[in-house]
């Protein structure tokens, strides 16, 4: 910071990274709240001899300012105060003949930093200095194995505590999407040892979470859910009902995201395209921003926080929040492609999938909702907290809520298809089974032609069923052979 950036920044109110105390001859008895302010966020400028009234700055000077350097960087190297060492940057102005001393502290990468105990934790908000609370201290503790705990591994758990479906439906999904990939070929065991599900005898933290048995999930992460609702209003007081519709429980992260997707889909703008072999394909803008913010909480959320990641659809908006921060701040973010994943496991298996990609936070491809839709997505980072926010066109409100009720309507519809189904299953096999009551010896397409509205396939398919469940069987051949009837 020069002094022109300095001068500018007096002429405004305090920033977040940017606090000016008077510090005449001595330091400011609140200067380490601040310095652990800074150290626990994105880090800030200290700038003493400067007081303040409202709005207006004053430069009063320093009348000592190199013992008041001394003191203050002495205390920052010597670990004697704080439980870590912090090395701040000095620099020193002159302004209307008053000395000034700006020291700037960094981001500590080793969070909570706080002075003499661990509660004189400090985090900043707005312009201000607050004491962090306990969840807050938890979330910075949990922080320090940032990278580190989804490739351990988990106690009391095993290749039995896996999902086969999921672990069936990930590969033929992988082999689809990321064919040339060299994990293809493998065998399960091998596969699941180098996608680090596995860590000799014990499944690894991602392992469990993105393709274990929900039960066993559960034990080690107790109410794991993915808490997904579609609320009609803008807000929930606005809301005519609390929720129009709650995503059931998963067995896990994979799981969820399919059920989640799908759900998504149904709200936004998605044209029928079809790729070189004629397959359809899920392309458009606000699907890719949608997929690529849902993608990111499940790669990044603390799943040690009590917390639960949380989307919230509401008539003019899409929120996905997350309990852990980013790593960086938004703007850092934004500017540069960081890879730095609170869960590697859980990345790489979504990047292998073709569903992340190998560097930064996609927030280029979040960015494509607001050439889409002409509206601004919204980014918040807090000490325990990340927030994406998209919202809709204010002139599709009402589309959007036709959609919802027609999304409502089509599954009452598929509920009622599948009762009528599943009773005229259950007529048909009764209907066959007073045919053969009435008539051993009657063939597949006598009773075809009995029922009327069974083809012979359809016949073969109860046939097979009732003798699978141990209601029929068949003695002898198709000629000549005969049905018995089995009570129970």
């Amino acid at each position: 910071m020069n002094k022109e950036d300095l001068l500018n920044r007096l002429s405004d109110i305090e920033w977040e990274d940017f606090e000016v105390k008077k510090a005449s001859d001595e330091l400011p008895k609140n200067i380490w709240e601040t310095v652990s302010a800074f150290a626990n966020s994105a880090g800030g400028w200290i700038v003493l001899g400067i007081s303040q009234q409202g709005k207006k700055f004053e430069a009063t000077g320093l009348s000592n300012p190199e013992k008041i350097e001394q003191d203050f960087t002495t205390v920052l190297r010597s670990k004697s105060k704080f439980n870590i060492l912090i090395t701040p940057k000095s620099r020193k102005y002159n302004i209307n003949e008053q000395t000034v001393l700006a020291f700037y502290i960094p981001s500590s990468a080793q969070k909570p930093v706080f002075f003499n105990t661990l509660t004189n934790t400090f985090i900043r908000t707005a312009s201000g200095d607050q004491r962090a609370t306990e969840s807050e201290i938890n979330a910075m503790l949990r922080d320090q194995l940032f990278g580190v705990m989804s490739a351990k591994p988990v106690e009391k758990t095993s290749i039995e505590d896996l999902n086969q479906t999921t672990l069936r439906r990930y590969r033929d999904y992988m082999a689809r999407f990321n064919p040339s990939l060299p994990y293809n070929t493998l065998s399960d065991s091998e596969f699941i040892e180098k996608m680090q599900i596995i860590d000799g005898k014990h499944l690894t933290y991602g392992g469990l979470l993105f393709m274990g048995n929900n039960l066993a999930i559960n034990k080690t992460f107790p109410d794991f859910r993915i808490d997904f609702l579609e609320i009609p209003g803008t807000s929930y007081a606005d809301a005519k009902t609390r929720y129009t519709f709650r995503l059931e429980e998963q067995e896990n992260l994979w799981e969820y995201y399919f059920a989640i997707i799908d759900r998504l889909k149904r709200l936004i703008d998605m044209p029928f395209k079809m790729n070189k072999l004629g397959i359809a394909i899920e392309d458009s803008p606000q699907f890719d921003a949608i997929r690529e913010a849902l993608v990111n909480m499940l790669m990044h959320s603390d799943f040690f926080s009590s917390a639960k990641p949380r989307i919230r659809v509401f008539s003019d908006r899409i929120e996905f929040e997350n309990p852990g921060a980013f790593p960086r701040s938004i703007d850092t973010l934004l500017k540069k492609d960081i890879s730095i994943p609170r869960n590697p496991i859980l990345a790489k298996l979504f990047r292998n999938a073709k569903l992340a990609d190998n560097a930064g936070y996609g927030f280029d491809k979040m960015l494509k909702w607001e050439k889409s839709t002409n509206t601004k997505v919204h980014f918040e980072n807090s000490i325990d907290i990340a927030l994406v926010i998209f919202r809709f066109f204010k002139t599709d409100r009402k589309q959007i809520e036709n959609k919802q009720k027609t999304s409502r309507k089509q599954a009452e519809n598929k509920q009622k298809t599948s009762r009528k189904q599943a009773e005229n299953k259950q007529h048909f096999e009764e209907q066959i089974i007073e045919l053969i009551r009435s008539n051993p010896s009657i063939s597949r397409k006598n009773i075809s032609t009995e029922i009327g509205i069974l083809s012979s396939g359809g016949v073969d398919y109860h046939l097979n069923k009732l003798k699978k469940a141990g209601h029929i069987k068949r003695i002898g051949g198709a000629k000549g052979g005969s049905w018995v009837i089995l009570e129970p």
